[in-house]
């Protein structure tokens, strides 16, 4: 079977983006999908970058597709699935995959906006998005793209899903086509493929943009001439925010009903995964604050005690108070972070 073309008869790119939750899910997809099948499966699954991932051999054993991580370069067959590999973000391009070094979206890489993106680029008129189980948003960005560019969007049922988090993004701000449970996608899949494709769409210009992003990084060189910045004052506003990765300034992105935030580097962020990424900034910060009232509490308690063996009661005092003032500077500090944890765990619980 050859690679798909801009040519195709039918839908034959379908694009799946999943998280925690997504092992189980994409086995039973991959049980279920016929070895006939007319289309090639290219997902993104979020892979911790310390551990080598089994999910080729996983999905290999699964049904009859084969299953391998993606390379670069690699032209795209029907009847195969392909798997992102860690610490690149999966492209699409002109029948080919490609592997972007580009910052990490979402705090992952490989992340699925980029993907989605990418396949709404290239070939959004004849591909199938689907985003399955998943905490947070990752997803609900770029599937929305790719309908916008002639894409069918498919999104579990979140009632469905081990974790609903993606779902539940993806429904409220993609508008999907689509919202079956995971038991009754396999036989969709199959009609969806079967299907001719839609009207081409011409892609926006930021669209182009925030794809070279993923796959390379910025640079100031970009083909428009522009610098970095002058293409983020074209695809948003600037707010006040810095970005949790590089201190740089973070624009406000409106995309549909979501607001997402990205900096000139290029990291990026649903407003969700912001908030979690200053949580965990500030939680940095007052672990640090706490580390350095310690060593304080630690050093003028020694001086404290030096004086009073040297009989320089009046000095003894004054490091003693210092050691108190610290000692409640120190309290003050760890009640923030148990508050920042408590809220934290309140907000996951909700």
């Amino acid at each position: 079977m050859g690679p798909p073309h801009h040519s195709a008869a039918n839908r034959n790119i379908i694009a799946i983006g999943t998280s925690a939750g997504g092992v189980e899910a994409l086995r039973f997809l991959a049980s279920r999908l016929p070895a006939d099948l007319p289309a090639a499966v290219i997902v993104t699954l979020h892979l911790a970058r310390a551990f080598k991932s089994e999910m080729d051999a996983i999905l290999s054993r699964a049904g009859p597709l084969p299953a391998s991580f993606a390379a670069d370069g690699v032209p795209i067959e029907n009847g195969h699935i392909y798997i992102a590999p860690a610490d690149r973000h999966l492209l699409v391009e002109a029948g080919h995959l490609l592997l972007g070094h580009g910052p990490h979206e979402n705090n992952a890489r490989p992340a699925i906006d980029p993907m989605f993106r990418s396949v709404a680029l290239c070939c959004g008129y004849h591909s199938v998005g689907v985003v399955l189980t998943g905490a947070l948003g990752d997803g609900a960005s770029g599937l929305h793209a790719l309908k916008r560019a002639g894409g069918l969007a498919v999104v579990q049922d979140p009632n469905d899903a081990s974790v609903p988090d993606m779902p539940l993004s993806a429904l409220s701000r993609a508008k999907p086509d689509y919202v079956k449970p995971l038991a009754e996608l396999p036989a969709l899949l199959r009609q969806l493929t079967a299907l001719a494709p839609g009207d081409r769409v011409p892609p926006p210009s930021t669209l182009k943009y925030e794809v070279e992003v993923a796959r390379r990084g910025h640079t100031s060189g970009h083909t428009s001439g522009h610098t970095s910045m002058d293409e983020m004052d074209r695809i948003g506003t600037r707010s006040v925010l810095s970005c949790p990765d590089c201190g740089g300034v973070m624009w406000e992105v409106e995309d549909g009903d979501l607001l997402r935030y990205r900096c000139h580097v290029g990291h990026a962020y649903t407003a969700e995964h912001m908030k979690l990424a200053m949580d965990e900034t500030l939680r940095r910060a007052l672990g640090s604050a706490a580390r350095v009232l310690e060593e304080r509490v630690a050093l003028v308690r020694t001086l404290a005690a030096e004086a009073a063996q040297h009989g320089r009661t009046h000095l003894a005092r004054s490091w003693a108070e210092h050691e108190r003032e610290a000692q409640r500077e120190l309290s003050v500090i760890r009640e923030a972070a148990g508050r920042l944890d408590q809220v934290s765990a309140e907000t996951t619980a909700a």
